[in-house]
């Protein structure tokens, strides 16, 4: 079993102490995971709140799609987060190993961590796996590859629905981009699948994330090659879907995140951008429809992209996103002292 350093109990004081303060007043932490690692390139992060504290993820080698990319893992103490570790990897045997790919966390509550990623030659490619860890992600299982049928969460976290059902955002990419959802009654050992979401061509849409709405709606907002982020709807917890349209906000065919806050507004990070990768921003919405403007992350030229949003029990909002392809930022946000703007 693949082991990670001892992450003890999270001290929020020192980790805002640690950080380097954005000018934005609504953003208290930022911060690199590591400086040092040993993959030339990273991409595609996650991140969870597990009773020890913040797990993050992602993928890692020489680049996108070689066969020496594996999931890499670190957690976060009082005294910063543990140097990365690989916790995944394709190998099938000796001889033969596969690209890995987005990884995905998710805490079942007073349970185990889940890890969820892909291995696979191409996305068009690719299967689905799944790790556990009984104990915050110091020690892990080993993988099992989900069904043939099922990819699980593709890029964002699953929600967990009333009835405890897990669904996951997922899509394909095998025939055309297209969205679809899949879930679980049991954590895993069971499983289902909505019918594709899209053409898949003259739309081509992926990478879903889920919002979920006090009249028991919900909704997903998705990547695209259209330059929008595209949107639709569900009224019968995910099984079907209204045909997806494009929302008010640009995307320049690049993965998104967003999260539904405690106190039922929307949170957003994106590209706000139809070609670059640059700026990455926070928008917030108490509809999900109309966006305002939140804090810029980062305006530089280069790629800054990939996130990834949670709340933590404290009330704070925690991302994580790639860092010019070299490391894996991680910033939090009081989302109290968000100052909404127009777009």
């Amino acid at each position: 079993m693949a082991r990670a350093p001892h992450f003890g109990t999270l001290a929020m004081t020192l980790l805002l102490a640690s950080a380097t303060r954005a000018e934005d007043p609504a953003v208290v932490l930022s911060e690199f995971i590591y400086n040092e690692a040993p993959f030339a390139s990273c991409h595609a992060s996650t991140i969870a709140e597990g009773p020890r504290g913040l797990a993050a993820a992602w993928f890692g080698g020489t680049r996108e799609g070689a066969n020496d990319v594996g999931i890499w893992l670190s957690l976060r103490s009082e005294t910063g987060w543990s140097s990365p570790i690989e916790v995944a990897d394709g190998r099938d045997s000796e001889d033969v190993r596969y690209p890995s790919w987005n990884p995905v966390l998710f805490q079942v509550p007073g349970k185990e961590l889940l890890l969820y990623y892909k291995v696979g030659p191409s996305p068009s490619r690719w299967w689905g796996m799944v790790k556990s860890s009984g104990d915050g992600g110091r020690t892990w299982s080993e993988g099992r590859r989900l069904p043939d049928d099922i990819l699980g969460p593709i890029k964002n976290k699953p929600v967990l629905l009333d009835g405890g059902v897990l669904l996951c955002p997922s899509s394909t990419e095998h025939d055309g981009w297209r969205v679809r959802m899949e879930w679980t009654n049991d954590f895993g050992r069971t499983w289902e699948k909505s019918e594709p979401i899209g053409d898949g061509r003259q739309v081509g849409i992926i990478q879903p994330a889920i919002l979920t709405h006090a009249d028991g709606r919900l909704q997903f907002l998705c990547r695209s090659r259209q330059g929008r982020i595209y949107q639709a709807f569900s009224k019968d917890k995910g099984k079907t879907w209204d045909e997806p349209t494009p929302s008010v906000l640009p995307n320049p065919n690049s993965g998104i995140d967003a999260l539904t806050l405690k106190d039922g507004r929307f949170l957003l990070i994106y590209n706000h951008t139809s070609k670059d990768r640059s700026p990455l921003n926070l928008a917030l919405s108490s509809d999900g429809i109309e966006w305002k403007a939140g804090p810029m992350l980062e305006d530089q030229p280069g790629e800054y992209s990939y996130p990834a949003i949670i709340q933590t029990n404290d009330g704070l909002v925690h991302m994580t996103y790639t860092y010019l392809r070299k490391k894996i930022k991680h910033v939090v946000v009081d989302p109290a002292k968000i100052v909404a703007k127009d777009l």
